[in-house]
């Protein structure tokens, strides 16, 4: 998760007291790993310096520290001794994480040790999305549907990736609360027959269907899986991205499909978010999928599920949805948040 990104509201003030020593900020997805050498650059407009960037896939090695290990020996002798990562999962008391996305365990306090840090952090991949929603420029969005602007309030940032991340940005005063949320392990609903005939299918072979079940890259294989077993035939494609293409290029009507009712679930379950958090100031699509399928996501009933919500269409239509590409935002996400932390 965590891999592209959003614009959300005014910058947060930063204390300019703040230790401009440069440090590392990386975004662990459960295929990417992306991470930054960055500096709080004293400019309150774009508050984060990105000095060096990598782009890592989580496959090529065996757990996270050999990963930035490899980052900071490419430094060129540059110190540094303190960092943050955004991530999905749950921390526990020994400084190790839980997640269902990594390939490999996480433990803060070995690979804190292992590099020799003071300081090493953790925050939920998409409450760092939230916190560096503010820097992303116009030009870097697409508005879905919606007005143009909305007022100041609670601004939900959502993507699927490898899982379903998302978060709520709270304004409170001069600065903002994030919610980071688990809405990915949330229940699956659907709204008409297809969907309810793959969902029985999928409860078929577990208890409990989670909303990033479907709406994910593993997800777009389960559906489509689900999709090809009620036909009778058998999914042909090993990765979500193959399955993607055969939609995108028309080839495959069951994969078309597939794709088709990824995006309508997901037009659903974020109107369902909305009402669920009373989102008033924006919604922001994020993660690895969605910008490569845009145009197809634009044709789609995402925004007709999304408002299909009875009496409270109204207020729905009165939020801008917008679909965010911004590649190294996990980064400055993690920087910023880091950065807040050490401001006290």
């Amino acid at each position: 998760m965590g891999e592209r990104v959003v614009a959300i509201a005014s910058p947060l003030p930063l204390d300019t007291a703040r230790p401009s020593a440069p440090f590392i900020a990386a975004d662990v997805g459960g295929t990417h790993v992306r991470i930054g050498l960055v500096q709080d650059s004293g400019d309150p407009a774009h508050p984060i310096k990105v000095l060096s960037y990598r782009k890592y896939v989580c496959a090529d090695y065996p757990g996270l520290a050999e990963i930035l290990e490899d980052f900071v020996a490419d430094l060129d002798g540059a110190a540094v001794a303190e960092g943050a990562i955004a991530s999905a999962g749950y921390p526990l008391e020994d400084g190790s994480l839980i997640t269902v996305n990594l390939p490999w365990r996480v433990s803060l306090s070995e690979i804190r040790d292992r590099l020799g840090f003071r300081e090493f952090r953790l925050v939920n991949d998409f409450e760092a999305v939230a916190h560096a929603a503010a820097y992303v420029d116009a030009s870097e969005v697409l508005r879905l549907t919606g007005p143009e602007t909305a007022p100041r309030g609670p601004t939900l940032v959502v993507g699927p990736g490898t899982g379903l991340g998302a978060a709520v940005w709270i304004p409170t005063g001069s600065r903002a609360v994030v919610l980071a949320t688990e809405a990915g392990q949330a229940a699956l609903t659907v709204g008409n027959e297809l969907e309810m005939a793959l969902l029985k299918h999928m409860l078929g072979q577990r208890s409990h269907v989670p909303v990033e079940h479907a709406l994910s890259g593993p997800g777009l294989k389960n559906l489509h899986a689900a999709m090809c077993a009620l036909h009778g035939v058998v999914s042909p494609y090993r990765t979500p991205g193959e399955i993607t293409a055969a939609a995108l290029s028309g080839q495959d009507a069951h994969a078309r499909d597939s794709l088709g009712v990824f995006c309508g679930l997901l037009g659903s379950t974020v109107g369902d978010m909305a009402l669920l958090y009373g989102v008033q100031g924006g919604i922001y699509l994020a993660g690895g999928i969605l910008p490569q399928i845009r145009e197809f996501l634009l044709g789609s009933a995402f925004v007709e599920r999304f408002l299909n919500k009875g009496p409270m269409r109204e207020a729905l239509e009165r939020i801008p949805v917008k679909l965010v590409e911004h590649g190294q935002l996990g980064v400055i996400g993690a920087a910023s948040w880091y950065l807040q932390q050490r401001g006290g």
